[in-house]
Order: structure tokens, then C-alpha cells, then sequence
């Protein structure tokens, strides 16, 4: 699993040392919370530009909906190995960075641009957004916990915090659009990726 000699032994120090690796680590700790502001972001605004393009145009909502996926997921397709590469090159800050801008950019965009094909576009940042998080993030955590151990520990607790975040940036947006509208719940989320 990754540990050094050092790291190994056995009895309680062993057991004891199964989260101090995620506690103490400030920086990881930062990364789990920022990776649940990332999906506190993003999670919720694919689904309501899929409610905000069905408005008053039932019948071409499934495949409008269908064009944004695809678009995001060609965007991953092709993108994911020159991601990787481009992160051993720059770093992983400013591909983070370049994510987070993003969920600005796009949230921003969907309360100024009209029309389908036009908002379907967008989707390409969804895609680049989404792509730098998926490769960045196994990096940062590779990075992170190397020689511990813990890689698969710090992933499992990655993961808890993306679904923290996407299980209410649905809740926040709803929320938003509910007492103001489409427009402020998209700001609202940008606004978390901003943050």
C-alpha cells in the first residue's frame, strides 16, 4: 500500500496513525474542503440549466440535456492524458486554480447567454472544469500521502467530501432559485467556487 519501513509496525502506533496521516497534513485537509466547495459549485448546475432550457420547451428538454453530457464528457475524453501531463509540467495549483475559474466563469455565463446551442457550449468549460478535478485531485493525493500508507484511506475520505458538497450545492441552488431565480442561483454557485 505504499507505506515506507518506517511507517510500519505493528500494535496500537500503527492503528493510532490511521488518521493522524489526514489530520495533521494542513494542506490536505484544505484540499478536502476545498474539493467539497468544488462540487458545492458545480453539482447542482447541470440540473437546473436542464430546468431552465425544459421551461416552456418539454418535448426538447431530454435531448438538449443529452448534448450538455456529451459535450462535457468529449471534453474529459480528450483532455484527461494531456491533463495529466500538463500537471507534471505546471503544477497542481494553478491547474486547481484553472478549474475553480471555471465554475465562475460558467455559472456567470448561464445568467448572459441565450439560446440552446449557446449554453450547450458552455458545457465545454464543465468539461475542463470537471477534468482538471478528476486527474488534479488523484495527483494531490498521491502527492500528498506518499510513503504513508494512507493513499486509499485519503481517497475514500476525498470522496466523502465531494458528496458532502454535491449532496447540498442541489439544496443551495434549489434554494436560490426557489426565492430569487435561475440567474441568482447560478451567481450563488459561482460565487462558492469563487470562494
Amino acid at each position: 500500500r505504499g507505506a515506507k519501513a518506517s511507517t510500519v509496525d505493528d500494535g496500537e502506533s500503527r492503528n493510532a496513525g490511521v488518521f493522524r496521516v489526514l489530520l495533521q497534513d494542513r494542506v490536505l485537509v484544505v484540499f478536502f474542503l476545498c474539493a467539497a466547495l468544488f462540487h458545492l459549485s458545480n453539482a447542482a448546475m447541470l440540473p437546473e440549466l436542464g430546468e431552465m432550457l425544459a421551461h416552456g420547451h418539454a418535448r426538447v428538454a431530454g435531448p438538449l440535456m443529452s448534448a450538455c453530457v456529451i459535450v462535457t464528457q468529449l471534453v474529459i475524453s480528450l483532455t484527461a492524458a494531456r491533463t495529466g501531463r500538463l500537471a507534471g509540467r505546471l503544477g497542481r495549483r494553478p491547474l486547481l486554480l484553472t478549474g475553480f475559474g471555471m465554475l465562475v466563469v460558467r455559472g456567470c455565463l448561464y445568467t448572459v447567454v441565450r439560446g440552446s446551442a449557446a449554453l450547450i457550449a458552455v458545457q465545454v468549460l464543465d468539461g475542463i472544469a470537471n477534468v482538471v478535478f478528476g486527474v488534479v485531485s488523484v495527483l494531490v493525493i498521491a502527492d500528498r500521502t506518499r510513503g504513508t500508507g494512507r493513499f486509499n484511506l485519503a481517497q475514500g475520505a476525498l470522496a466523502c467530501f465531494v458528496g458532502i458538497g454535491a449532496s447540498l450545492s442541489t439544496t443551495y441552488g434549489g434554494f436560490l432559485i426557489q426565492r430569487f431565480s435561475y440567474d441568482a442561483s447560478f451567481l450563488g454557485l459561482a460565487g462558492v467556487g469563487l470562494v
